[in-house]
């Protein structure tokens, strides 16, 4: 015989996939997929939720210092009283103004008396170096101890009562001052009615 005759031909055993089966592997892999997803934040997710409770809570201990445990208000979303030997001695709510970049947001502490413990600035799209010092000294520290009468911006050095206005960013420097205002309006408005 011949080689020619004992030349078999070759056979193709590459597997070709129907459209069905490629949907089927695709299914799969997304079913396990979803299910590793869902597994981790079944895990993380009260954790997140804890570490940012305590992010929350070390945020109000910097706004009133001295406060042994804070509260939750009845009524009042993200409201919370700053309480030491069972006294509530401030009140630690959300302020939101609209600044030169955008919102601004931020956590006011309030006395019962009305008058401001401090703020803290949580969000703000201000031009750096000029609005972004807004939670910086010397600027900041104007507002501790003032209450709603005082909370008047301007641009005359003589006028040491009100919140003077930081050198370029005079809207900011509104906003900033109008989002705690109306923080101690609401502060006092809710003691008021109690």
């Amino acid at each position: 015989m011949s080689d020619e005759n004992n030349i078999k031909p070759k056979v193709n055993h590459e597997k070709k996939y129907s459209i069905f089966q490629i949907t089927i592997n695709l299914t799969i892999a997304c079913f396990i997929s979803g299910l590793i997803i869902a597994v981790v934040y079944f895990f993380t997710a009260p954790v997140a939720v804890k570490t940012a409770a305590g992010i929350k809570t070390d945020a109000m201990k910097s706004l009133v210092v001295g406060a042994q445990e804070f509260k939750p208000v009845e009524g009042k979303k993200e409201w919370f009283t700053a309480e030491k030997d069972g006294k509530v001695i401030g009140y630690v709510v959300p302020a939101e103004s609209k600044g030169y970049g955008g919102a601004i947001t931020m956590l006011v502490a309030v006395t019962p008396q009305g008058k401001i413990i401090e703020f803290t600035i949580l969000t703000t799209k201000e031009t750096p170096g000029l609005g972004d010092n807004a939670s910086k000294d010397p600027f900041r520290n104007q507002f501790k101890g003032k209450a709603v009468k005082d909370l008047e911006v301007t641009k005359d050095p003589t006028k040491t009562n009100n919140i003077q206005a930081m050198t370029g960013a005079t809207i900011t420097s509104k906003a900033v001052t109008k989002g705690i205002k109306e923080a101690v309006q609401e502060v006092t408005q809710f003691v008021g009615r109690k």
